[in-house]
């Protein structure tokens, strides 16, 4: 194995650690914060709507607190639809706020870079 295929192979393990540790802080803040994200865009019907998925599980959960990070995150194209109501938006707290768009661009980059790493190892021939 060849010193460049190795790097790139570590690369992407780093990457799907990353991703496991992403899911993980997901889980957290869906079963710790999801009341009181519920309560702050109980206006939106596209949340509410969504809200469904909380009782299917885990899964349900990490669905339902990435629709949640992705209207935090672009209000601006959600309200023109009127899916989220922009009232709910300038009432949500802060700080949960920030943690949303964090963990919603987190997990778009990392998403690139696993689509990135395994481009660079296909291109290269090495699986």
């Amino acid at each position: 194995m060849s010193k460049s295929a190795f790097f790139v192979g570590s690369l992407g393990g780093v990457v799907l650690l990353l991703m496991i540790i992403w899911i993980v802080i997901a889980l957290y803040l869906a079963y710790a914060k999801m009341d009181v994200m519920l309560e702050h865009l109980k206006n939106s019907r596209s949340v509410m709507r969504l809200s469904g998925s909380r009782r299917i599980g885990p899964w349900g959960q990490l669905m339902l607190i990435g629709g949640i990070a992705g209207f935090v995150t672009f209000p601006r194209r959600y309200i023109n639809k009127g899916a989220i109501c922009a009232e709910d938006i300038h009432n949500f707290p802060a700080p949960l706020k920030r943690t949303l768009v964090v963990l919603h661009w987190s997990g778009l980059v990392l998403l690139c870079l696993l689509f990135l790493v395994g481009g660079i190892g296909k291109i290269a021939g090495w699986f």
